[in-house]
């Protein structure tokens, strides 16, 4: 599976910012996706998260309630919409994929830069 990420952007504190990843290859797996964020010398931040189905989402702390992650099968797309955004949101964001809705990320796509300035 391959994951190209989009829609990374410089926007101010407060601003909203919807980030895609279109998923290609071999999309008739039913692949659990999710985001990831990862800022220089700190390591690799879990985003959000979300089945197959769509039914089952997860988030980490940090973003609960501002973030919500989505997706369009029928377009082979996952969406993070970010609201409220803030300073500590800045980073590289990452999609990626895995074989179930538990279990590791195994495919992974480039990093989109998301610039939150204050």
């Amino acid at each position: 599976v391959q994951l190209q990420a989009s829609g990374g952007g410089l926007v101010q504190t407060g601003g909203s910012l919807r980030l895609s990843c279109a998923a290609s290859g071999r999309t008739s797996s039913r692949y659990g996706l999710g985001w990831f964020r990862r800022v220089p010398d700190i390591s690799r931040e879990f985003v959000a998260a979300i089945s197959w189905g769509g039914d089952a989402t997860s988030y980490g702390d940090s973003v609960k309630g501002r973030f919500t992650i989505s997706r369009d099968n029928a377009k082979n797309t996952v969406y993070l919409q970010m609201n409220n955004l803030k300073p500590d949101d800045t980073a590289v964001y990452y999609c990626a994929a895995r074989g179930g809705t538990t279990g590791p990320f195994e495919y992974w796509g480039q990093g989109t830069q998301v610039t939150v300035s204050s």
